[in-house]
């Protein structure tokens, strides 16, 4: 979602309205997208300290809307370079909300092609089994037949042929975190 005037007529036709890292303070977006009563994931400027989403989380209660998801997806750390800091994941959940981690745009590198975006996938499956080993709700991963040839965000983009070896990982190391962090086995 990008205007506050297109979330009435998308909620009538999604399950989840997103508000994309740049817009997350945008009050005017985030409250209306909160009037909806949809779930609204959050995305993570990655400008904004992690501490900060507890006052989006705030902005879409007071229209009474309790069904967030907080995603991280990286921070700005000089040019053209995001970082992951672990510990926001934990920051953020203090919130009381389901944390995503997007394992694929955690790894971009922003204006690094010149025209386009850059990125390095050899970090997704690294950064998503940390993710999950800290306990996030989900993960938000984007994957492509052929990366190389996406018509955007390829570089971040795990091969598709990849994706069930990475998933059958992060569900080991799933069971083993949740098992330890709520008692289950």
């Amino acid at each position: 979602m990008h205007e506050r005037e297109q979330c009435k007529l998308v909620s009538k036709v999604v399950d989840l309205i997103q508000i994309p890292a740049f817009l997350c303070r945008q009050t005017d977006l985030i409250l209306e997208a909160g009037k909806t009563g949809k779930i609204i994931n959050i995305k993570k400027g990655q400008f904004l300290a992690p501490w900060d989403m507890g006052n989006i989380v705030e902005k879409l209660a007071s229209v009474g809307n309790y069904n967030v998801l907080l995603t991280e997806r990286g921070t700005s750390f000089g040019y053209n370079t995001l970082v992951c800091d672990m510990r926001s994941l934990t920051q953020m959940a203090d919130t009381g909300c389901p944390i995503v981690f997007d394992a694929t745009h955690s790894v971009q590198q922003p204006g690094a092609l010149g025209g386009a975006s850059g990125g390095d996938r050899s970090f997704v499956p690294v950064l998503a089994r940390a993710a999950i080993a800290v306990g996030v709700a989900s993960l938000f991963i984007e994957t492509h037949d052929d990366p190389d040839k996406a018509p955007s965000d390829g570089p971040n983009m795990l091969r598709l042929d990849d994706m069930e070896q990475v998933l059958s990982q992060l569900k080991k190391i799933d069971e083993v975190t949740k098992a330890n962090l709520y008692g289950k086995s």
